[in-house]
């Protein structure tokens, strides 16, 4: 059994210096400079040196000790199994509006694992609570400038902050902010918003308390609590009224006016989904700041719209015999259905059949893409016109595999609906040529004999 930060080498880069050296696939990495790696930061920091002592466990049990010279920013060409070299850190919260809590039995195991790890916060921009971490680990990450540190905050009231996450080190941890802010560490903070719960002053408290970290305090993001139809023993949580969504609005505007007079950036942000409530216009691209949380979907709408009319602005009008469909969920399906009727009216003989998929599996209330299953799609676009392709976007899709979150196949959901499938990238210029069916940044210029078929193969 591999003992803990013991890393097993998984491949050698051909030419490198671990390669010249006889350290081979299989190996076991123990220490740097009399160091244990702890993670890919610990390696990453140490083998930096120019001068360094790697101690290596060969497959027969012998121990090596290689004394390394280099320069400083050359790797020694090993690569381990897990990007992290580590085990994710479990998250240890019960928080009341938690998503996986909400999940149905029977899905793939991944779905229901609970990370609250820093290092994912840096490496792939998820949001920590702070609550499992020490102060080693507070250390480390303004050691090795870990930068930025994406943090859910919830709430700055330390009490409620012990209830909504059901952890009563929850408040507490709300210190270990100040830790980073006196490193000069960045910081990106996201609140869940909980109707009764941690709305009304109780935001108005936690923006007001958060901008004392201003500037590296880039940004915070306000997104209503998902809620899906399983919440049978959990906290009894309500959705937010139309009203209640435009209150919301306000009270962000009302500080970011505020915050940009001092600082120039707004600051706080709210998430698209407010506006979706509210039937209000997503805001301006300007106050986006440059778009920090777009991955928290928070200016995703704005920017796909922007860019769609960018590209639409270089294309000429002419004609397209091709009928063809578009699915998406119903946060997005009022652009995309702008976007949609924009195409037609450019391109003569061009049809696009728009369909918003409302979310049986987790429940109605749920309206973004990403959770739209492949049942979902069956069931409701079978036997509508579909024309000669499907659109969808690609945070439908696991990353890098064809299976939606339910586990249908991409080519069990195109030969139920008996249509071939196109993936569309996040970007509005993708839209364009996934409608069109062609590669490149103006589809005019390409012979209608020429165009790439993008289609996804489902043989």
């Amino acid at each position: 059994m591999k003992k803990k930060h013991e890393h097993i080498i998984e491949s050698v880069r051909p030419g490198s210096i671990a390669e010249e050296l006889g350290i081979e696939p299989g190996d076991v990495l123990l220490e740097i400079d009399g160091q244990v790696i702890e993670d890919i930061f610990d390696y990453q920091f140490y083998v930096e040196s120019e001068e360094l002592l790697v101690v290596i466990r060969k497959a027969n049990g012998e121990e090596w000790e290689l004394e390394i010279e280099k320069d400083v920013d050359e790797d020694l060409g090993i690569d381990f199994g897990k990007g992290l070299m580590d085990e994710y850190h479990s998250c240890h919260n019960k928080c009341i509006f938690c998503f996986i809590d909400q999940m149905p039995p029977g899905m793939r195991d991944t779905l229901y694992f609970k990370d609250d790890d820093s290092r994912l916060s840096f490496l792939q921009g998820n949001y920590v609570t702070l609550t499992n971490m020490s102060e080693k680990d507070m250390n480390r990450i303004v050691r090795y400038r870990l930068e930025p540190i994406n943090i859910s905050f919830q709430t700055t009231n330390p009490e409620l902050r012990c209830k909504m996450l059901h952890n009563r080190f929850a408040g507490e941890a709300l210190k270990k902010v100040d830790i980073l802010y006196q490193g000069g560490i960045e910081m990106n903070g996201q609140i869940v918003l909980c109707r009764g719960v941690n709305d009304g002053e109780e935001l108005e408290r936690s923006i007001r308390d958060l901008t004392q970290y201003l500037p590296l305090l880039r940004s915070v993001s306000v997104v209503p609590v998902g809620l899906s139809k399983y919440r049978d023993g959990l906290y009894p949580l309500e959705p937010f009224t139309k009203e209640e969504a435009k209150k919301v609005i306000r009270t962000i505007e009302k500080w970011q006016k505020k915050v940009y007079a001092e600082y120039g950036i707004h600051f706080i942000h709210a998430g698209d989904e407010w506006y979706l409530l509210a039937e209000e216009e997503v805001p301006e691209e300007e106050r986006y700041d440059g778009y920090l949380q777009l991955e928290n979907g928070v200016g995703m709408l704005r920017l796909l719209f922007n860019e769609f009319e960018e590209g639409y602005a270089k294309l000429e009008s002419g004609e397209h015999q091709e009928e063809i469909s578009l699915a998406t969920a119903k946060l997005a399906y009022p652009y995309l259905e702008r976007m949609a009727k924009k195409m037609e009216e450019k391109y003569e003989g061009l049809k696009v059949h728009t369909y918003c998929i409302r979310n049986d599996f987790f429940g109605e209330r749920i309206t973004v893409s990403g959770l739209i299953t492949g049942q979902d799609l069956m069931k409701q676009l079978k036997g509508q016109p579909l024309g000669s392709r499907l659109l969808i976007p690609c945070n439908m899709l696991k990353m890098d595999e064809d299976i939606f979150l339910d586990d249908f196949t991409l080519k069990e959901v195109s030969d139920t609906l008996q249509v071939p499938i196109d993936i569309v990238k996040s970007s509005g210029q993708d839209l364009i040529d996934a409608i069109l069916g062609v590669s490149g940044p103006n589809p005019t210029d390409i012979d209608e004999n020429q165009m790439k078929d993008r289609r996804i193969t489902t043989d």
